[in-house]
């Protein structure tokens, strides 16, 4: 049996290896380095980073993504029922392999290259170097031979720059440069909203390169209902719909939408000062309900890397997708109109994100990761989700999905946040993506009961 022990960080964050130090039997290291929980502790740390450094929720989604696809990249060449992403994800061409003639360990080097890129696309790289330096000084406390060890890290990086090459050409770069959206006086166009007011974010997020949907307007969801202040007309209706839902919020309602809220930066205002809470992206809660399913299941550590990557695929194309139709119809938020209009004392429940109304970002990257995590776990799967207790939330728990997907979707109507429409089409759009992304995007040979053997 091996021995579990804690690791900690400089943060003081805990991380549950199974390294047992240097008394390992000879081979042991094998054992050791194929346990999914050196994949899910980076992960982890990922996302620890990205909550720290503030990235917006596209943003994270591309932070997200690249890493788990290099470290997937690299595990293909062990599971022989898995095959690489390359001619599958726009752009991305063969991978190099690995050096027969070097012994290595494909399981080191997936992490080494998920790390490495991870390190290249965030701010606080401190941070994931202290967490791979923890992380390989107790991986060399075990029986790994010198050799295999330097050989892993090796091709782990060789892997990571043909990733990051790859991820050069994505627009990303240049899209820093791109101008800023300029607010116009159109009364059904977003304005910035309280209590910051800040501008609007990643306007030109649909000109960065999707992973499998053909273009970023493949999936258009029909135009939202014209604005119309007339009492009689629809968008009234549904105007309404939000302020009434608003003051007469359950508990249940209250506490869905808190859960769901995801806004990774909640300002506060107490007189003359200001602070920030930071908390998880709507991603990120996707990411860490994969853990929670991958766990729950028992996933080895190619069906755990597999996992991760094709929901992150998911949820980068699902943005890509819905920030095209927030910054093409750039319709209004309630806030801005109720104040005007109905109560100028009205107030969501939750602070209003920075961005265009139309349609739900929530509903199409929820709906986009719960298609992926359905077809590779199944539509009935019960499980309690936990990512949110360390922010302060009670677990919640759902028997699939899409049950969760289609909570996180009517929480922005309990939010104050969003109308109906946005919901609702925005489920239509994230199913679509999803859909396509598992259609054009084959991780195993054969099928998933056949694919599914011991390490």
């Amino acid at each position: 049996m091996l021995k579990r022990f804690l690791l900690g960080t400089c943060c003081a964050v805990v991380i549950g290896l199974t390294l047992n130090g240097c008394n390992s039997s000879k081979g042991e290291y094998k054992e050791v380095l194929k346990d999914p929980e050196l994949y899910h502790a980076s992960v982890k740390k990922l996302t620890d980073i990205i909550v720290h450094d503030i990235f917006s929720p596209p943003v994270a989604s591309r932070i997200y993504v690249y890493p788990n696809i290099a470290a997937y990249e690299v595990l293909v060449n062990q599971y022989p029922d898995y095959q690489s992403l390359a001619g599958q994800l726009n752009g991305l061409g063969e991978a190099p392999k690995p050096d027969p003639a070097k012994e290595m360990d494909l399981h080191l080097a997936s992490i080494h290259a998920f790390l490495t890129v991870g390190k290249a696309l965030i701010f606080s790289e401190d941070k994931m170097d202290v967490f791979r330096n923890k992380l390989y000084n107790k991986i060399q406390e075990t029986d790994i031979p010198s050799d295999v060890f330097d050989n892993s890290i090796e091709y782990g990086e060789t892997m990571a720059k043909h990733i990051m090459d790859w991820v050069a050409l994505d627009n990303y770069k240049q899209s820093r440069s791109f101008p800023k959206y300029t607010v116009m006086d159109n009364p059904d166009y977003w304005k910035p909203t309280p209590p910051d007011y800040m501008e609007g974010i990643e306007p030109h997020w649909m000109k960065i390169r999707t992973l499998v949907l053909d273009s970023c307007n493949q999936f258009v969801p029909k135009p939202p209902t014209p604005y119309d202040m007339a009492k009689t007309s629809q968008f009234y209706k549904e105007l309404m719909e939000v302020y009434e839902t608003g003051i007469n919020l359950t508990e249940e309602q209250t506490d869905i939408a808190k859960f769901w809220d995801c806004n990774p930066y909640v300002s506060h205002h107490k007189g003359h000062a200001m602070f920030a809470t930071k908390k998880i992206t709507p991603g990120g809660h996707w990411v860490g309900i994969t853990a929670i399913a991958t766990k729950q299941t028992n996933s080895n550590f190619m069906e755990t890397s597999e996992a991760y990557t094709m929901v992150t695929i998911g949820l980068f194309d699902g943005f890509i997708s819905c920030w095209d139709e927030k910054w093409r119809s750039i319709l209004i938020r309630p806030e801005t109109v109720i104040n005007q209009f109905v109560d100028e004392d009205w107030v969501p429940l939750l602070q209003t994100p920075p961005f265009p109304e139309y349609t739900s970002g929530h509903s199409v990257i929820s709906n986009a990761a719960a298609s992926v995590l359905t077809k590779l776990y199944g539509e009935k799967f019960s499980y309690q989700d936990t990512t949110e207790m360390e922010y302060g939330l009670e677990p919640r728990s759902f028997d699939s999905f899409f049950g969760a997907s289609e909570e996180a979707a009517i929480s922005r109507l309990y939010g104050g946040i969003h109308y109906m429409p946005a919901i609702t089409e925005g489920i239509t759009q994230g199913r679509q993506v999803g859909s396509w992304v598992l259609d054009n995007v084959k991780t195993r040979k054969g099928s998933l009961s056949e694919a599914k053997k011991e390490d």
